[in-house]
């Protein structure tokens, strides 16, 4: 990170003083009105903002508390440990840590060279990011699915990014947009974290995760990268095989996580790509229907019109005279 604007987060803030000063809890009060520690974006966010940054409060120990936004940890420096659902969790310089809304969590102290920035986000502030990654792409349905979520079950993504240099930079470019209140910055915010998303999605190698029954949940997101990667070609039988898993124990689990079986979300990502294909290109309707892993012509106009309820002609016609069609 740009050594100015570590500085600048580095800077010893007014609750930071009170703390360095004898004050022994955090003063609650400045994140919540209720009873339940639960921090309020009406506290973090002024009116009509979606989405802030605070550099995390450091010296003190914040009890279990949860939010009411989505909330993002990113370590500029040092490693900050964060205790989910009994589990210790460090988030070490240039990690990320999502935190659905409601996830219950405490914070150890940080040190003085311990810096990390909070994103205060609310959930619709990922619609511009959903359209830019949703429409080809399940896993990235997935992910976004599980910071929609209003849920109290410990649920958080960990993604080990340290070394991708491109998620950095857009990092840094947007922490630095927050913080020195540029004006007219929301949209160009908004495509940031949406390009952000896009390599979050391609390094979910990197992704340690934390949901109920994590395997099942490890194993889907192993089949919907699997089906991204390869649905011209994909199949159940080579997925297995790869998984070491029985057909039927895969098929039960993606089918509980996601809510579709392996055949349902093939066919999604196969006629979402068509989908795009005909509204982005003149492609012939036989070539992209070969493009997108169909052998049978009259399958693929079969399901296209039990899911659009048109002809692929049809449904290219109707694009190109500006109808928005929801895909």
């Amino acid at each position: 990170m740009h050594q100015e604007l570590l500085d600048k987060l580095r800077q010893i803030t007014k609750e930071e003083q009170r703390i360095l000063d004898g004050e022994r809890q955090v003063e609650r009060e400045l994140y919540t009105s209720g009873e339940d520690f639960t921090v309020d974006s009406r506290k973090m966010l002024e009116e009509g903002e979606l989405i802030t940054v605070r550099t995390h409060t450091r010296f003190i120990h914040f009890p279990e508390h949860r939010h009411n936004y989505v909330e993002v940890i990113y370590v500029c420096q040092g490693a900050i440990t964060n205790i989910i659902d009994s589990r210790e969790v460090v988030i070490r310089q240039g990690e990320l840590l999502f935190l659905n809304q409601y996830t219950r969590h405490e914070i150890l102290p940080a040190g003085e060279e311990d810096i990390a920035i909070n994103f205060i986000i609310l959930p619709e502030f990922f619609d511009v990011a959903y359209t830019m990654i949703g429409r080809n792409n399940v896993l990235a349905d997935f992910l976004v699915d599980v910071l929609r979520q209003d849920a109290d079950r410990g649920e958080y993504l960990h993604f080990k990014v340290s070394g991708v240099l491109q998620i950095q930079n857009l990092l840094e470019n947007m922490i630095y947009s927050l913080v020195t209140g540029q004006e007219n910055q929301k949209r160009i915010n908004q495509t940031t974290m949406g390009l952000l998303f896009l390599y979050l999605v391609d390094s979910v190698q990197y992704v340690e995760m934390r949901l109920p029954d994590q395997y099942d949940n490890m194993i889907a997101m192993t089949t919907l990268d699997y089906i991204e990667q390869n649905y011209r070609t994909a199949t159940l039988t080579e997925l297995c095989t790869k998984l070491h898993l029985p057909m039927h124990a895969l098929s039960r689990m993606v089918k509980k996580s996601t809510g579709f079986n392996f055949k349902e979300l093939l066919q999604r990502k196969r006629l979402n790509k068509a989908v795009a294909l005909m509204c982005d290109t003149d492609l012939p309707i036989s070539d992209i229907i070969a493009a997108v892993g169909y052998e049978n012509s009259s399958y693929f106009h079969r399901v296209f019109r039990e899911r659009y309820h048109m002809t692929p002609r049809n449904f290219r016609v109707k694009y190109k005279q500006g109808e928005k069609v929801r895909i």
